[in-house]
Parts: structure tokens; C-alpha cells; sequence
């Protein structure tokens, strides 16, 4: 049995003297050919050393990683195209000018304005703080900055403030169809109701303005058109003191660049630019003749009901005659 064994490894039997080996080996001599044509490129035979090998036999070298600075045009280029597209569609930075905000906003500040929800035509509410082009030549007059290459640079894919855009900010007091008036010096009030405006309003500013340049209004907004007014009354030359240009200082609304969101800069600024809880109040223009028509409906039905009631009277004893 000892030679039959032998000669059944060696090969020197026919086949039918050859044993069959067991089921069970099978499987480790084909992990063990995976393992070492992917592990050490060992010399098994097998189809999956085959195709782990190059042409030539040897294994395959893995490949370098790029160096950093050859990516870095890449990563730089990309972060300039998600920038230029924020800037566009989502967020752009703006920097106050002027004190006409004043406390709200400080000359010198940096704002993040919401651009996104004009798209989805949303359109400016009372209370807010816009970013809107110049209407009509608000800003004849005054100078322009004159930025070197690289604030051009920062401001095209909206790092910075762009200096050659004519742009205002200041507060929407009045939407379409609103009858805006100041008399004396306020209250301000918006379709007959008095604003309570102490929480923004510049400290020792009266909400009216007493002078015959257009602190003393009274106007209706049109459609498509903002009323607007800075914080600092007294120092703020907006919709009071342009009611002669083409749109009677009314604002177009397609003017609106978006709503101002946030104080971005300095640091010690932060804060956002919520709505003051005085434009809360049911301002709308159409208030008052919505209340008048619910006061009207039952005394138009009592009415009916009565009127009902008398005719069956006088018609009932003709018709049991």
C-alpha cells in the first residue's frame, strides 16, 4: 500500500490507479492562489495570480499620490467657481457707507445679504433691512472708492464689497397698496396705525422729520414699489427726500438686491437683523374694509330674515281665501 500511495503522487500509475482526492481540499488550494498572487505575486498557476501580475510577470506598483501643490490650482479654482456662484445666488457681502443706519448699522460694517429668496419671488416685507441699486441718482454726487487689483479681485467673486455697484440699504417701512404718513414728528404711521419705532430709531431722533423737503408725507405705494427710510431720520436722505425723481422716491422692487441677514464684521458687531416687533401688528391696507364687511353680514341677514318674515304675513291670508 506504502508503493501503491507513492506511485499514485508520482504519476507513474494510469489514471484509473490514481486515487481521488478528497472534496475538502480543494478550496484551501485555491485561497491559498488568491492569497499569493495578491499578497507576494507567489508562483501558483492559478487564473487570479495571472491577473494580478503585469505583462512582464512582475506585480503592479501602486501609484504615487499627486503632490499637493499640483492639485492646489485645482482645489483653488474650484473654490473660486463655488464662490463666484454664492456670491450670485445665495449670500454677498456689503459694507455700510454712511451713518444713515445708525444704530443699526455703523459705518464700516460688513452685512451678508440674502440673495437667494427673491429668486423664489419673495418680495420685500416691512420691517426688513434691503439692498437695493440706486433708483434714480440717490447717490449723485458721492465719491466713488477706487479699489486696487486684488479688492477688484475679492469683490468680483464676492469676498469683498464691490465699489463700483450703486447700492443703498436702508429700512422697508411701506409695500404695495400701504398709505405711509408722518406728521409733526410721529409718530410714523402706516394705514392709519402708529408705529412704535424706539427700538431702532436713532436715540434723540424723532420718527417725522418737521421741514418742507418731504419729512411731512403722506403717500400710497404702488405696485411693484417699497417705501423706505434709514433708522438715523434725521440723517438719512431716502423715499422722504426723493419724491421728485421718476419714481416719486418710491424703490422698483426688481431694485432689490436682497435682504440684509446679518452683521458679518467686526467681530464685536455680530448680530443678526431681525424684524422689529412693531411691524408685527396687522398693518395691512386691507383691514379695515375686511372688518367693516364681517360687521356687515349679519345686519344684512337679520334684514333678509325680516324682510322674509313680513312678506309671509301680508301673503297669508290670500292664499288661505
Amino acid at each position: 500500500m506504502g508503493d501503491l500511495a507513492v506511485g499514485a503522487r508520482s504519476g507513474h500509475e494510469g489514471p484509473e490507479e490514481r486515487p481521488e482526492r478528497p472534496e475538502d481540499s480543494v478550496p484551501p488550494a485555491v485561497e491559498d492562489d488568491v492569497t499569493a498572487g495578491s499578497d507576494n505575486g507567489g508562483d501558483s498557476g492559478g487564473d487570479g495570480g495571472r491577473d494580478a501580475r503585469d505583462g512582464d510577470g512582475a506585480a503592479p506598483q501602486p501609484k504615487k499620490p499627486r503632490s499637493f501643490w499640483k492639485e492646489l490650482p485645482l482645489l483653488i479654482g474650484i473654490a473660486l467657481v463655488l464662490a463666484l456662484l454664492i456670491k450670485t445666488f445665495l449670500v454677498q457681502a456689503f459694507s455700510i457707507p454712511s451713518d444713515s443706519m445708525q444704530n443699526t448699522l455703523q459705518q464700516g460694517d460688513r452685512v451678508l445679504v440674502d440673495k437667494l429668496t427673491p429668486w423664489f419671488g419673495s418680495e420685500p416685507e416691512r420691517g426688513e433691512v434691503v439692498v437695493f441699486h440706486d433708483p434714480d441718482k440717490w447717490l449723485a454726487g458721492e465719491p466713488t472708492p477706487n479699489p486696487n487689483a486684488i479688492q477688484k479681485g475679492l469683490s468680483w467673486i464676492g469676498l469683498m464689497p464691490s465699489a463700483e455697484e450703486k447700492d443703498l440699504i436702508k429700512r422697508v417701512i411701506g409695500v404695495a397698496g400701504d398709505t405711509v404718513e408722518c406728521k409733526g414728528t410721529g409718530p410714523l404711521k402706516v394705514n392709519g396705525k402708529a408705529l412704535n419705532e424706539t427700538s431702532y430709531v436713532y436715540p434723540g431722533n424723532t420718527p417725522c422729520t418737521v421741514d418742507d423737503l418731504g419729512g411731512q408725507f403722506k403717500v400710497k405705494v404702488p405696485e411693484g414699489k417699497i417705501w423706505v427710510m434709514g433708522d438715523h431720520r434725521q440723517n438719512s436722505l431716502d423715499s422722504r427726500y426723493h419724491q421728485q425723481d421718476k419714481y416719486k422716491g418710491f424703490v422698483p422692487v426688481d431694485n432689490v438686491v436682497g435682504r440684509a441677514i446679518v452683521v458679518a464684521w467686526p467681530p464685536t458687531r455680530w448680530s443678526t437683523l431681525p424684524v422689529p416687533d412693531t411691524f408685527d401688528q396687522n398693518l395691512s391696507a386691507a383691514a379695515p374694509g375686511a372688518l367693516g364687511l364681517a360687521g356687515a353680514v349679519p345686519l344684512v341677514l337679520w334684514r333678509r330674515r325680516r324682510l322674509t318674515v313680513e312678506n309671509a304675513r301680508v301673503s297669508g291670508p290670500g292664499t288661505a281665501g
